[in-house]
């Protein structure tokens, strides 16, 4: 009898997967393209977990709280006057026609420019400010990545608009590796902050070059009024909306250099870069997919309501278990991965794990503002979180040590996720309770974790680091268990 359940139990799940990737389907190109990209990210978050671990043993930590400064910086201007080509090309029904690739080129590849020649003129003031003259000539060199950006191939977002994500995949993801490789020979020559710097360079040329190579494209000196018209009017929902996004993942960053030494802060910055790692790969995953999906159906408000809540739901049954488990083990993965120094950092790795949380669920809001083409309507949300940033951070930081940063992100986070949920709900008619209905399931199931790690630290044979962390994996798995069955009934349920 069991055999018999195995076997129906496999045979549907292969006829469901089958269909899901076969066929011509919005569903189809969804799960293909969300296997290409995600088996991409994956490698690609391979390298670089593999890649910080070996520098945080082959470079001082000062050299990452540098860098965690020059990425600011040179973030800070490269934001100010971003004008969402990728965006403006995939929500544009007429993206895909010649006059508009052209004028979305020239429009960033300028912008690109202008901003390198800015930070080059700037680069001592910022250098004397927090008082490092070194960071001059780094600053400088870093613009280049800036370049290489904005002469990314526009037939590369066409790819993605057309979801042909297997090309972008080859693109975004074997243009990262590259970068990452380039970066671990260079740190075995120049142990310093020099090697981050070119690695980081090297990945935007890397990336650049395949755009061209995998997505050919020439682009005339020549652009359409008409097209250069209709971009810039989506841009203007976008105006100052990355720069308000800088504000608040950046700020903390800006505080904390001129508190602490660069070794504290690299300590912080690497213990963030941890949490950072999966987050990114779910949120790229999420977000390169999940735009073109809803820019498809950003008509039909009810499945745009029912996939947003499948998706959120997901997130929260993923994403409480592994917060719980990086309560009780935090200290032990920092410990292992970087080095028992960086355990230090633990707070702020805790922290940093509820930011991302409530940062991807905010973020399937804000996929869906832009498939309806309402970019301005996220720009208010973090326009409050910037300036709850600007508020709060600086006393955050005096009273709560390194953590404080992170603790201000929180706050401003939660605010402006509350926020957009209003919003969408009267844009798209979204049921709260619905919506809301996972929250309390999520953290009921995560109980488990703390039993489990709770559990583990009566026994003094568990309480060294590997251990520790393997207990920790054992009650997630045994959460999301808990978290399948749910779902498993639910759905049940309704098809009854």
């Amino acid at each position: 009898m069991r055999t018999l359940l195995i076997s129906q139990s496999y045979g549907q799940l292969k006829k469901y997967l089958a269909g899901a990737l076969s066929g011509e389907g919005l569903k189809a190109k969804v799960f293909r393209g969300g296997a290409w990209l995600g088996t991409g990210s994956v490698v690609e978050q391979m390298f670089r977990f593999g890649r910080s671990m070996l520098l945080t043993r082959l470079l001082a930590p000062e050299a990452f709280g540098i860098m965690a400064v020059i990425m600011s910086a040179t973030s800070a201007i490269h934001t100010i006057t971003d004008i969402g080509v990728k965006e403006a090309l995939i929500q544009n029904p007429r993206g895909t026609e010649e006059h508009y690739m052209r004028a979305a080129w020239w429009l960033a590849l300028g912008r690109a420019v202008a901003i390198a020649s800015f930070v080059c003129l700037i680069a001592p003031w910022i250098a004397k400010f927090y008082g490092n003259s070194e960071m001059t000539p780094l600053l400088r060199v870093a613009t280049l990545a800036v370049v290489f950006d904005g002469a990314f191939s526009s037939k590369a977002y066409i790819a993605m608009k057309e979801m042909k994500f297997s090309k972008w995949a080859w693109i975004n993801h074997g243009g990262g590796i590259v970068g990452i490789l380039i970066t671990i020979t260079l740190s075995f020559f120049l142990r310093d902050v020099w090697a981050l710097v070119l690695g980081v360079c090297a990945e935007s040329a890397a990336r650049c070059t395949l755009s061209f190579i995998i997505c050919p494209y020439l682009p005339l000196f020549s652009w359409d009024k008409e097209a250069m018209k209709d971009l810039l009017t989506f841009s203007k929902g976008l105006f100052g909306l990355s720069f308000l996004n800088l504000i608040f993942a950046r700020t903390d960053i800006f505080v904390l250099a001129k508190l602490y030494p660069a070794a504290q802060l690299g300590l912080y910055s690497m213990a963030i870069y941890l949490a950072q790692t999966p987050v990114n790969y779910i949120m790229n995953l999420l977000g390169q997919t999940m735009l073109p999906t809803f820019s498809q159906i950003q008509n039909d408000n009810l499945r745009v309501n029912r996939i947003m809540i499948q998706v959120s739901s997901l997130l929260l049954f993923l994403g409480v278990p592994a917060l719980v488990f990086v309560f009780f083990c935090g200290h032990s993965l920092l410990a292992i991965v970087f080095g028992q120094r960086y355990s230090a950092a633990t707070a702020a790795l805790i922290a940093t794990c509820a930011v991302a949380l409530v940062n991807l669920l905010n973020s399937q809001i804000t996929v869906v503002f832009y498939a309806k083409g309402r970019p301005q309507l996220h720009r208010r949300c973090v326009l409050i979180m910037a300036i709850i940033m600007i508020v709060i951070t600086y006393p955050f930081a005096k009273w709560f040590g390194l953590v404080g940063g992170q603790l201000a992100c929180l706050v401003a986070v939660v605010v402006g996720y509350l926020f957009q949920v209003a919003r969408v709900r009267g844009l798209t008619d979204l049921d709260l309770s619905r919506y809301w209905k996972s929250f309390p399931i999520a953290v009921g199931v995560s109980v488990s974790v703390a039993a489990v790690c709770l559990g583990a630290r009566l026994s003094p044979a568990l309480a060294h680091p590997v251990p520790t962390i393997i207990v920790g994996v054992l009650g997630c798995l045994l959460a999301y268990v808990f978290s399948a069955a749910f779902v498993l009934h639910n759905n049940r349920s309704i098809a009854e």
